[in-house]
């Protein structure tokens, strides 16, 4: 898992726990949901390829 995950997980996490203290419990399940399924290495991070495909197809090298 890469570290944009793992941060991404812990903010979801946070702000799992903020909506549940709002009582938006649902929303919150959501989010933990979402940290879970990333922490868990099922999803894969493809920033770097989309980011360079961007730069090439506009042409920035």
């Amino acid at each position: 898992m890469s570290d944009r995950m793992k941060n991404q997980a812990d903010k979801n996490r946070k702000a799992a726990k903020e909506l549940r203290n709002r009582g938006k419990d649902d929303a919150a399940q959501r989010l933990e949901n979402r940290a879970a399924e990333l922490e868990s290495g099922r999803v894969t991070d493809q920033t770097d390829t989309v980011l360079s495909a961007w730069r090439w197809a506009s042409g920035r090298r």
